[in-house]
């Protein structure tokens, strides 16, 4: 391509009197490099991303004819190298990657570099919301309660994150209490178009991208910004100026006709567009939303469906800008010059959404609005539609259906059983098979859709009024994505009904939909554990994997937010909804659904009436500075961080201990044990669990030898800074079921040199002090779920050199490769079932310097008897970068040899 074509791309426009430079996608198709316009709207972005950052270095020629002939004659091998213009964080992952940095500067010091060279070179914004933990509940107070609880349990991290925001250029962070990341980032954060000063007057105007370390990045793609969720490794690379390189995705365009029906809610669309999409395959795959049923949904029913790209497997589902979501800026409360230059520039661009005209996709799908109606997912997957009309049939078959992801194989006296809980008041109540013990509305999937929100608030009030009220055993929460939500069901004055029955606000952040779900009563817990009572939760959030929600809730179902509260009133999932009571009124008359739903216009009504644009500009007024006890937290101004060998919250990780100047070659893997044997569909959550600690896990006993007792334990997620408490809770999930432990459930292997059961960390420190690697032998979607960096840093750290798996999923292999981990894919429709492995076997890879990337390698697994078994393996290296990467032994280590060589 000749170099003058990327050079005339350049071009400006006027508006208001100034000048607006930008990257102009036509210039290619004139130059007749390609037909730039039919492509998507999510295509043209990145794109443009390309074109603009072209460097001929890093970006080169190719890569922007490569993009810009996307389903035409495009080179299948082709990558996209993608640097976004800004980076979000949420705690959880957040403290990890600002702990790596920290790391980064003192090695950057200790191998005699400057460390103020490490800084993030794009904004990065970090937004404090998973730390809070639902302790109290049922009451006005707790709010107050659990926000005193999550400083007092935090307040080492938290120290660390204000340190921080000192300590480095580009980063801010958003305090506690005020929101979700996502929601937070769609009310307030994202641009849509950035508009930047130059120092000649003029400006740059450019679409905003952004990657996220979590999964559910993908909200802000109902605004039209393209993100996704990544691991903390790659975030970092994001921030230190270096680009993800990824294949040029395939985009599924899904088109939408119609309009919702009366009744339903962009939940139940959410629940259905994800298992119309993860029966038809998008795993890496960009969706894209088109088709007149689009301009029919809100604003906020777009963000809700986006939001639960990973739970349909792609990488993004993006609806591109119309007057819709310029609409949501004006609501939101951005500026008007802003939205007029955000308009500007996509209508300049051909960026902006024709619903007359349907781009080229690669695929598509349809769905009928209009065909959409109540319904729920699980109990243990997402993906599991159940329409409302079902649910006590469905319930009812996955109690007694085989153990797996739709059963729980009880046995007819199991089914049966009650539990009679004793409250401290005196007062009993019975649980039975079914029996909800949480029911929480949450999640940034639902809590930023002001629909939904007041919907459930008009079921409260409806069921309030008729003096309904959950059973005692239902444990009530309401944590918003942001307080706009609680300003909004104030004005309405739904916020009291809510607290009649029982949803009171808990807090803001994520909670219950990340296992922070706190713990039940303690005799409601023990009724449970006397009985092995299969108990069930109701939530409005995205994710219902095993052992997420609390350790002893065994099936969880998604559901809107009006749903929860009606299922909550109910007090078990074992009810037909549609045509059983839900209970009896002050009379003693039975109240049904019908008689405490809302019509879609009484929403409408609602919505239209309290949600402003005054409302939301008052609640951002002083977002970074509002929350006094985080401004009071006493930081220093040092810029290396003072890691201290007692902490158990923050500690050095040791990714850069005994790093040479150079990379070695690539050598083969010899030797391996296999330390784990696991079926399909096995998550980041199995991997590297979020929620609480047992004191009896290697990570509890880490603790208590460390003088930490049980109560003060926190979670996993809120010890991601600490490796030490973070490679000992890898592969520790109470619900994982490891092949080579036959009969135990939890992070347990057989070690095979003397054939004793241990915990896995314990096998694996026994493993690295014998010089011997392991490795993971998986099924189907491996890695499957959250964003989360520990899954691979956990089994970097316990000596896992590669993970042999028949798929994986997107986020967690590219983790993988950027921690020095290889992942290997089985071909030719084999796996270690059908090849004959147990897991006894010694594993050897020809792995040489010269590989590249998706070359097939030659595995011998060998017998205890000396048979010898060999097969074919694919090197999930999607790149050449990724090679790189995993040649220096992940993505840190080749940051930070290039920082001391530019330095």
């Amino acid at each position: 391509m000749a170099k003058s074509s990327l050079h005339n791309s350049r071009t400006s426009f006027q508006l208001n009197g100034k000048t607006f430079n930008y990257y102009r996608l036509a210039a290619l198709e004139e130059a007749g490099i390609a037909k730039v316009s039919r492509l998507p709207y999510s295509i043209k972005i990145l794109l443009e991303s390309v074109l603009r950052q072209h460097d001929g270095y890093v970006i080169k020629d190719e890569h922007v004819e490569d993009l810009a002939k996307w389903g035409e004659h495009a080179n299948e091998e082709a990558e996209v190298p993608f640097k976004p213009s800004r980076v979000i964080l949420q705690d959880f992952t957040g403290v990890p990657v600002v702990v790596d940095l920290a790391a980064l500067r003192s090695a950057m010091a200790e191998m005699g570099g400057d460390p103020n060279k490490i800084n993030p070179d794009v904004p990065v914004d970090l937004v404090v919301d998973h730390s809070v933990q639902v302790d109290s509940y049922g009451t006005n107070e707790a709010l107050k309660i659990n926000t005193k609880l999550e400083f007092e349990r935090n307040a080492e991290r938290y120290q660390f994150l204000n340190w921080a925001q000192k300590a480095y250029d580009n980063y801010r962070a958003v305090p506690p209490e005020t929101g979700i990341v996502h929601q937070v980032n769609l009310e307030y954060l994202a641009s849509v178009v950035h508009a930047i000063q130059n120092e000649d007057g003029t400006f740059e105007a450019y679409p905003d991208t952004l990657v996220g370390t979590d999964s559910h990045t993908t909200m802000i793609n109902g605004l039209g910004v393209l993100g996704w969720g990544v691991g903390g490794i790659e975030a970092e690379a994001g921030m230190l100026g270096q680009p993800s390189f990824f294949p040029i995705p395939e985009v599924v365009g899904v088109k939408l006709t119609n309009a919702l029906p009366n009744g339903a809610t962009a939940t139940d669309l959410a629940l259905k567009v994800t298992q119309v999409l993860r029966q038809k395959g998008v795993v890496g795959k960009f969706v894209e939303f088109y088709g007149a049923g689009v301009t029919t949904l809100p604003l906020a029913d777009r963000s809700t469906i986006a939001n639960m790209a990973p739970e349909y497997g792609a990488t993004c589902g993006f609806f591109p800008v119309d007057e819709e979501a310029l609409d949501y800026l004006r609501l939101t409360g951005r500026e008007e010059d802003h939205i007029e230059i955000v308009k500007a520039y996509l209508i300049a661009n051909d960026m902006f959404f024709d619903a007359e005209k349907d781009p080229v996709y690669t695929d598509t799908v349809e769905i009928d609005l209009s065909t959409i109606e109540p319904n729920l997912s699980g109990p243990k997957r997402p993906q599991d539609l159940i329409p409302l009309s079902q649910m006590k049939t469905e319930f009812n078959k996955a109690v007694t259906a085989p153990e797996g992801p739709h059963g729980f194989a009880l046995s007819e006296d199991e089914i049966n059983k009650t539990a009679t809980v004793n409250f401290k008041d005196g007062s009993t109540a019975v649980m039975k098979t079914g029996a909800i013990g949480i029911a929480a509305i949450t999640s940034c999937t639902n809590t930023s859709n002001p629909y939904v929100m007041l919907g459930a608030g008009l079921v409260a009030k409806k069921a309030a009024e008729k003096g309904l009220m959950p059973p005692a055993y239902v444990k009530t929460s309401l944590a918003p994505g942001s307080k706009v939500v609680t300003g909004y069901l104030k004005q309405a004055g739904l916020l009291e009904y809510l607290e009649q029955i029982r949803f009171n606000l808990v807090g803001y952040g994520c909670t219950t939909c990340i296992g922070n779900s706190g713990p039940m009563l303690p005799e409601i817990e023990d009724a449970i554990l006397d009985n092995d009572l299969l108990v069930t939760s109701v939530l409005s959030g995205n994710r219902n994997f095993e052992g997420r929600i609390h350790p002893l809730v065994k099936a969880n179902y998604l559901a809107s937010p009006p749903l929860v509260v009606a299922y909550a009133l109910a007090g078990t999932v074992d009810i037909d909804l549609q045509n059983d009571p839900i209970g009896q009124d002050k009379e003693g008359n039975n109240v049904y659904l019908s008689d405490i739903w809302p019509t879609t216009e009484e929403v409408n009504e609602v919505v239209k009436s309290t949600v402003t644009p005054e409302l939301f500009r008052k609640e951002y007024a002083r977002v970074f500075d509002e929350n006094q006890t985080w401004n009071a937290i006493e930081t220093n101004d040092d810029s290396l961080y003072a890691f201290d060998d007692e902490s158990t919250y923050i500690q050095n990780p040791p990714f850069f201990q005994g790093l040479s100047a150079e990379p070695k070659a690539i050598q083969p893997l010899e030797g391996l044990r296999v330390v784990a044997k696991f079926a399909d569909s096995i998550t980041t959550d199995h991997i590297s669990p979020a929620g609480a600690i047992g004191k009896d896990t290697p990570a509890g006993k880490y603790l208590r030898e460390k003088g930490v007792e049980p109560r003060n334990f926190n979670s996993y997620g809120s010890r991601r800074g600490n490796h030490e408490v973070m490679m000992r809770g890898t592969f520790a999930n109470i619900r994982i079921r490891n092949q080579v432990a036959p009969g135990t459930t939890g992070g347990y292997t057989t070690y095979w040199p003397t054939g004793e059961t241990m915990a896995i960390y314990d096998a694996a420190m026994r493993y690295q002090d014998r010089g011997t690697g392991l490795v993971v032998l998986a099924g189907k979607d491996y890695g499957m779920g959250s964003s989360r960096d520990w899954a691979a840093k956990g089994t970097f750290l316990l000596g896992i050199k590669t993970v042999i798996a028949e798929s994986y999923e997107r986020i967690h292999r590219s983790n993988l490769v950027m921690m020095g981990v290889l992942p290997l894919q089985f071909i030719n429709g084999e796996n270690a079932e059908s090849l004959g492995l147990t897991g006894r076997e010694t594993i050897s890879v020809n792995l040489t310097d010269d590989v590249k990337p998706r070359d097939i390698l030659t595995v011998t697994a060998t017998a205890e008897d000396g048979k010898v078994t060999e097969f074919q393996a694919l090197a999930r290296f999607d790149s050449e970068v990724e090679v790189d990467y995993y040649r220096h032994g992940g993505i840190l280590q080749m940051v930070l040899r290039r920082k001391l060589v530019e330095a």
